[in-house]
């Protein structure tokens, strides 16, 4: 086996072939942490060191180690040929002329319809973001931050302008992460530096968050939606079992650590409210400090010196303290509830390895498009298509649907559009579902 940034010669101690072809049942051998193979268009690669020097984190490459991760790779990476020279350190071998090119449980003809649509999507320039668009995002998120301020500065601080400022903040907070998140998977620049960059401002200096912290766990729920122990975005905490799966198996082991039937009920005192405030505040500073990011943590500090020099005059520090606390509890029902509804009410699974498009579709949903569904979510109301295509400008999903729409009917996979009202309630239901499934395998298997 190769050290995972050193080319392996064939016939070297450890390399699995003389000749440096591999079969997938040999590539599916090397799927731990500390002995990591994957396949990129039929060569075989071993990644086992390289991985913690990911950008996008080690974890992502870990979700794929043994398996084929071309339309991954594909997804993610806006210049395909740049970042291919950093692969050839890596390369070991490739498959044998006898092997498919696809592995496991993956349809080939889904794969090649999804290849064609993508190139035709390219040659349309649907790719391409429209400058104007991102401007006028950024530019709502700084009128409104600035209004917030001018209110209390002009007219005061009593409760009730007070509650007006937080509910402006809480818009500019939630519209900024959907900004951030345009320019997290590169969909603005064609430079991947100046969408890094841009990250940083949007992330750090006007949320007071982490954009790598950000960047590692989301590419996971992108590589590996609703995949248990792969996406971070089902792991509960053991608050909540969800999905069809998880509750039997903790009714079977007797796995009690919250009354789960009644979890529906209890969710919405414990997840909208507390998600952003509590756990990802937790999660950020941990992380940040764990992994010594001072460039994040410059960041996280500029966005609060600035709040705090613009709101402690008015309202003194404990007083700004408890604004900033009570904006992010209302950003976070927000966040939740758009973030939820695409996804929670869908299968939720351990790993199948499918395809990328039949995996993204089996656990994704859409919301009916209107003017308010599209500001109100960010345009992640089209989350089948983003998750298809994570670095397209969101500007340009409602172009998409229909062949997506059509891709889908073609090969029979379930393409799923919901009201708003419906994907709200979807996330009660299932929860509800689960937890009922979880006391009937508690009492009774």
């Amino acid at each position: 086996m190769g050290g995972g940034g050193q080319l392996t010669e064939p016939g070297e101690p450890g390399s699995g072939r003389d000749d440096g072809v591999y079969t997938w049942e040999e590539v599916q051998r090397h799927c731990n942490r500390n002995d990591q193979w994957m396949v990129i268009d039929r060569k075989v690669y071993n990644t086992t060191q390289w991985a913690k020097r990911h950008p996008g984190g080690f974890r992502v490459i870990g979700h794929y180690a043994g398996e084929d991760a071309t339309e991954a790779f594909t997804a993610f990476h806006p210049d395909l040929k740049f970042v291919k020279k950093f692969l050839k350190p890596l390369l070991i071998g490739e498959l044998a002329a006898t092997e498919p090119s696809h592995d496991r449980n993956k349809n080939a003809a889904v794969i090649e319809d999804f290849n064609t649509l993508r190139d035709q999507l390219e040659t349309k320039g649907l790719f391409r973001a429209q400058p104007l668009f991102f401007c006028l995002q950024l530019g709502q998120i700084l009128v409104l931050d600035a209004l917030a301020w001018l209110i209390i500065w002009i007219w005061g601080t009593s409760w009730t302008l007070t509650f007006l400022c937080s509910v402006i903040l809480a818009i500019a907070q939630t519209q900024a992460g959907w900004l951030q998140h345009d320019f997290g998977h590169l969909s603005v620049f064609k430079k991947t530096s100046w969408n890094h960059l841009l990250h940083k401002f949007v992330m750090g200096h006007l949320k007071g968050v982490s954009a790598n912290w950000w960047n590692h766990r989301h590419f996971q729920h992108h590589a590996k939606p609703n995949v248990f122990s792969k996406d971070p975005d089902v792991n509960m905490l053991h608050l909540f079992v969800v999905g069809a799966t998880q509750p039997v198996e903790y009714g079977i082991k007797k796995i009690k650590f919250l009354p789960y039937h009644h979890q529906h009920k209890y969710f919405l005192l414990v997840g909208p409210p507390l998600l952003i405030p509590a756990y990802f505040h937790v999660m950020i500073i941990y992380t940040v400090l764990w992994r010594r990011d001072w460039v994040d943590l410059a960041w996280i500090i500029s966005y609060y010196v600035r709040f705090l020099c613009c709101y402690v005059p008015m309202y003194g520090v404990f007083g700004s303290i408890a604004l900033i606390c009570f904006v992010r509890c209302l950003e976070s029902h927000w966040f939740v509830w758009v973030t939820q509804m695409n996804h929670l009410p869908m299968d939720i699974d351990h790993e199948k390895h499918r395809d990328w498009v039949t995996m993204q579709l089996e656990s994704t949903c859409n919301i009916e498009t209107s003017l308010f569904n599209d500001w109100f979510t960010g345009h992640l109301n089209f989350q089948i298509e983003h998750h298809l295509f994570p670095r397209m400008p969101r500007h340009n999903y409602h172009l998409v649907a229909p062949m997506v729409h059509a891709l889908c009917e073609k090969h029979g996979i379930p393409y799923q559009v919901k009201t708003m009202w419906r994907g709200l309630v979807d996330v009660i239901r299932s929860l509800k579902t689960s937890g009922d499934l979880w006391l009937d395998a508690y009492l009774h298997k």
